[in-house]
C-alpha cells in the first residue's frame, strides 16, 4: 500500500517543475490529486499524460475567488481534502533601487498571500475530518538573506507556518514548510545556466545540486502519517549549504 492510500491532495503550481514532480510522485503513492496552475495550456496537457488520474484546475493563488473554487472543486470531486502543498510561487532577481512596488506587491501575493488563503481555506475543510497536513514549500531564502522580495517572502512563509502550525495543531491539522536549495529543474538546467550552476555546486558541502525527486520526497514524508509528530517546523534539503 502507498503512503498516501485513500487521501486527497491539492497541489498548487503543479503543471511543471517541482510541483509537476511532487504531483507524479504523489499520484504513484496513491493519492488522488487536484493539481492546480496559472499555464492552462501545460496543466492540460499534463492532467492528458497522466490520463486522467489527476484532475487540473487552472487557478491564480492570488485570487481568493480562485482559492475558493479549487476548494469547492476538491470537495465535489472527493468530498475531502487530507493534503495542500503550497507550492506556486514565482522569483525576482532584482535589486532594491530597481525593485518596483508593483513587482513588490506581485511577489508578496503570489509566494506569501496565498499560502495565507490557501492554508485557511484548506484548514476550513480539513477540520471537519479531524486531521490534515499543509506543507509550504519556502526556500533556503527563508532562512539567509537573497533577493529582495523573494527572501522576503519566503521569511515570512516560515515565519506564518509556525503561527498557523499553533493554532492548528488542536485540529490535528499540521503544517511544516520546506526549504530547498538549488534543485536540477528544467528551467534551471537550461544551457545557458547550466555552466553556472554547476560552478556553484561546488561551493555546496556535497559538491552537487539537488535532484527534484528528493525535494518531492521530503514532501511526501510531511504529507504522509510517518511526520505525525512534526508540526510547526522547517525542513531543508540544502546538501549543507545553510550549514556553513
Amino acid at each position: 500500500m502507498g503512503k498516501l492510500e485513500k487521501k486527497i491532495a491539492i497541489v498548487t503550481g503543479g503543471a511543471q517543475g517541482m510541483g509537476e514532480t511532487h504531483v507524479r510522485l504523489f499520484l504513484k503513492e496513491g493519492a488522488k490529486v487536484v493539481f492546480t496552475d496559472i499555464n492552462e495550456e501545460v496543466g492540460l496537457a499534463l492532467e492528458k499524460e497522466l490520463n486522467h488520474e489527476a484532475r487540473f484546475i487552472k487557478h491564480d493563488v492570488s485570487s481568493e475567488d480562485d482559492w475558493k473554487h479549487v476548494i469547492d472543486e476538491t470537495m465535489k470531486l472527493y468530498g475531502r481534502l487530507d493534503i495542500l502543498v503550497n507550492n506556486a510561487g514565482i522569483s525576482m532577481n532584482e535589486s532594491l533601487f530597481d525593485m518596483t512596488v508593483e513587482k513588490y506587491n506581485l511577489i508578496y501575493k503570489i509566494n506569501q498571500l496565498s499560502v495565507f488563503m490557501g492554508t485557511k481555506f484548506a484548514a476550513e475543510v480539513m477540520k471537519e475530518n479531524g486531521s490534515g497536513s499543509i506543507i509550504n514549500v519556502s526556500s533556503i531564502n527563508g532562512l539567509v538573506g537573497g533577493a529582495v522580495g523573494y527572501t522576503d517572502t519566503k521569511f515570512a512563509v516560515r515565519g506564518f507556518t509556525k503561527a498557523a502550525a499553533l493554532q492548528l495543531a488542536p485540529l490535528n491539522i499540521r503544517v511544516n514548510s520546506v526549504h530547498p536549495g538549488v534543485i536540477a529543474t528544467p528551467m534551471i538546467m537550461q544551457e545557458d545556466s547550466k555552466d553556472a550552476i554547476e560552478a556553484f555546486s561546488q561551493f555546496i558541502p556535497m559538491k552537487r545540486v539537488s535532484q527534484p525527486e528528493e525535494i518531492s520526497n521530503l514532501v511526501l514524508f510531511l504529507a504522509s502519517d510517518d511526520s505525525s509528530y512534526s508540526t510547526g517546523a522547517e525542513f531543508v534539503a540544502d546538501g549543507g549549504l545553510t550549514a556553513q
